[in-house]
């Protein structure tokens, strides 16, 4: 963590501070300013009471605004958080300063989230400091889906060579185990039957790996998010999730999605059937929860565009299995990596791939009984088709 004083003037907030003193809020001149920040920002009295907060400030700690204003501020924080030594010096200083890298994290609101924090005294409230949080997440999701890309990149060239040098040997391989097996007896019949499955499934695995060498580009155009998801929902509850609890929290004003009907129909299959099997059948209170939401502020530059796009619709598919393990949540886009027995680890990578070529992100965040795929997607335009 690192901490530096700050100027007072010129500081983005420094405009706006005079006008959070003794007042709400919704009730300053620039409310409409400050609640369409897209960062997090409350005041604190000197007790260290809240005293207000901005929209985002209510998504970033998962509690409604009249909620937070009977809390105490560090009843929010992680025991021994530096932020709160830091607004102890803003307070005695008299000055503002920013800190940089501020891990936040809670079970509540995740169990890692970094942040840079501007503190800054208010001067009309005795010991009364604003605050604003700046979430690092987008910043280090960009560079974990430059990293996802990478591995798809290798993975298409290695499973295009795969397709020509292996699928031609298997098949010859399960001709003459074919041809055998008419002139075996029964004892070398099955030895046969097992040579002819295990190239079947070789060859499958090939075919999932000649997915990442489709390189043409994505046809895309106006589509409605929930359509796809109710049809992956009915998919899901006719045939592996069909004991599991489906909770649909959507946001009905959202704007048609720029992507792929097909494949994300593809993507979100995908994770429902990640979350069902992480669940298992003998749970008894499993739930699967779909949600749908507006998210302002989020830009990346996308393949094929010389400005960067923004990413405000956010999709996400939560599950209350037993969570990712620890060490498997850096790598876990990446192919050949699972959890299953019996799996690949093929199908979190073609997500990332797809994902990807639309030019999207997807994070994951992981804690027992709290697994979450956060999707973020550019909306479609008139101007995309």
């Amino acid at each position: 963590m690192k901490t530096k004083h700050a100027h007072k003037k010129g500081s983005e907030l420094d405009l706006l501070i005079d006008e959070l003193a003794g007042s709400d809020l919704a009730d300053c001149p620039s409310s409409q300013l400050i609640n369409a920040l897209p960062h997090p920002l409350l005041s604190v009295a000197g007790d260290g009471s809240i005293r207000d907060v901005n929209p985002a400030a209510e998504l970033f700690f998962d509690t409604s605004r009249n909620a937070l204003r009977r809390t105490k501020f560090q009843d929010l924080l992680p025991f021994g958080s530096p932020l709160l030594s830091s607004v102890e010096m803003v307070r005695q200083r008299r000055a503002p300063i920013n800190e940089y890298r501020v891990d936040l994290g809670t079970p509540k609101i995740g169990a890692e989230r970094y942040v840079d924090i501007y503190i800054a005294p208010l001067p009309n409230l005795d010991d009364g400091v604003v605050i604003m949080l700046q979430e690092r997440t987008i910043a280090d999701k960009m560079d974990r889906q430059l990293t996802h890309r990478s591995a798809a990149r290798s993975l298409s060239a290695m499973g295009a060579m795969l397709a020509h040098e292996i699928k031609n040997p298997l098949s010859g391989i399960r001709g003459a185990a074919q041809l055998l097996d008419t002139a075996v007896g029964d004892e070398d019949r099955a030895l046969c039957r097992l040579i002819c499955d295990e190239t079947d499934r070789i060859v499958a695995l090939v075919d999932r790996m000649e997915a990442f060498s489709d390189g043409r580009p994505v046809e895309r155009g106006a589509v409605n998010i929930h359509e796809v998801l109710e049809h992956v929902r009915r998919i899901a509850q006719a045939g592996f999730a069909r004991r599991i609890r489906f909770v649909e929290n959507y946001d009905p004003s959202l704007p048609p999605v720029l992507a792929n009907r097909d494949q994300l129909v593809q993507v979100f299959l995908n994770l429902v059937k990640n979350a069902a099997e992480a669940i298992g059948d003998d749970a008894l209170e499993g739930e699967i929860e779909l949600t749908t939401a507006y998210r302002p502020g989020v830009r990346i530059r996308a393949p094929g565009r010389a400005s960067p796009v923004s990413l405000p619709l956010e999709f996400c598919v939560r599950d209350n299995g037993p969570g990712v393990p620890e060490d498997l949540m850096p790598h876990l886009f990446d192919p050949f990596v699972t959890t299953k027995a019996s799996g690949s680890g093929l199908g979190l990578a073609l997500v990332a791939k797809i994902i990807g070529d639309h030019g999207g992100v997807i994070e994951c965040e992981s804690l027992p009984r709290k697994t979450l795929f956060r999707i973020l997607m550019p909306v479609y335009s008139r101007r995309d088709t």
